[in-house]
């Protein structure tokens, strides 16, 4: 097989045909989500208003505004569809990819040996069974697929529908994190930076600072570490947990969070929110980027879709999250808690926590 290279920083499929598939399932989910979705959405409320329930009662429970969802003929069409283009894309894409599989992994070890930036692996690590999931029905997850890296970096190119090929929204987010009041931002930490998109825009807009970029998933930082150093970015990467990183007390500037919590169990939480504020100097800033949580009050269309998501995208852990009050969590965690910049994806919430 033929090594089709690159556009830009994207890895091509192995086939033309391959890629050209691949467009049409980024297509195809863009419609689901810009034009679909929305009309679920609408012909849903339709319903519940049928039924006599208020739209705008945040209490109403979840199996209620189901059963009013149920009934509108396009909901399920749209289950179905969202669930058959998740699988056709991670299938296509992997099988793609695993047709030189041996060229991938060739090129995964010969970044090991290259600077600038270092790979922290421990031999001894084990990945606990809450992480061994298969997050968004990647095959394998972020932990047990050797091509999990390369596997994810495009498939997420088209889980975005072609908005962050060239690592767009990451270099928003990253020019949005917030800095301390002081300014000092020598050691910044990317927590669950999987392949290392937000790492390396830190380090575009930080090019003084000592940049990390922390996963749990080895495929996933030894791609990131191949990736940067292939393109001469000096940052480090190290296979780890959230709430237990080998990290010295007080050691960072800045943490920054990219969707991270709510692929967390519940309980999981408040340790790594107090290993955060452990890493992290007084007047460290923790930036986040977040699904909502109980602070906010969801729509009933984002409520079933997010339980929708939660059992048929393996996102095993959202509702919980969503329905916690994450920014009590910071509070009890000893951060002071405010809103933090907006970004283009208004779904996120933007939360700036700064270590008392």
């Amino acid at each position: 097989m033929v090594d089709r290279g690159h556009l830009g920083v994207l890895p091509r499929p192995t086939k033309l045909a391959d890629e050209s598939y691949l467009e049409f399932l980024e297509s195809f989910r863009d419609v689901l989500l810009s034009k679909m979705f929305p009309a679920m959405a609408e012909a849903g409320h339709a319903r519940m208003a049928e039924d006599g329930l208020d739209v705008a009662d945040p209490d109403l429970p979840l199996p209620v505004i189901q059963k009013s969802f149920g009934k509108s003929p396009i909901v399920p069409t749209w289950q179905r569809f969202m669930r058959s283009q998740q699988e056709m894309m991670w299938r296509r894409t992997r099988d793609s990819f695993a047709a030189r599989a041996d060229e991938e992994l060739a090129w995964l070890k010969a970044g090991e040996a290259k600077g600038p930036g270092r790979l922290v692996i421990d031999p001894d690590f084990k990945v606990p069974d809450y992480a061994r999931r298969e997050i968004h029905l990647q095959p394998g997850g972020y932990t047990d697929d050797p091509l999990g890296g390369i596997v994810y970096h495009y498939g997420t190119k088209v889980f975005y529908s072609g908005t962050n090929d060239q690592d767009e929204l990451h270099e928003e987010l990253a020019q949005l994190a917030t800095p301390p009041v002081d300014g000092k931002a020598g050691r910044i930490m990317d927590l669950g930076c999987t392949v290392g998109q937000a790492t390396i825009k830190l380090k575009d807009r930080f090019p003084d600072a000592e940049i990390w970029g922390l996963d749990v998933g080895e495929p996933v930082v030894r791609y990131a570490h191949a990736r940067a150093a292939h393109q001469g970015v000096d940052v480090n990467f190290v296979q780890a947990l959230a709430e237990a990183m080998p990290v010295e007390d007080g050691a960072f500037d800045m943490v920054f969070a990219y969707i991270l919590f709510h692929e967390l169990p519940l309980e999981v939480i408040p340790r790594v929110l107090a290993d955060v504020h452990r890493v992290l100097r007084p007047g460290g800033v923790f930036s986040i980027f977040e699904f909502p949580s109980a602070s906010q009050h969801l729509p009933p269309a984002y409520r079933f879709m997010i339980d929708y998501d939660s059992r048929d995208n393996c996102e095993p852990y959202s509702p919980g999250f969503v329905h916690a009050d994450f920014r009590g969590m910071l509070a009890e965690a000893g951060f002071a808690v405010a809103d933090g910049p907006a970004c283009s994806n208004g779904f996120l919430q933007s939360i700036v926590a700064t270590k008392l």
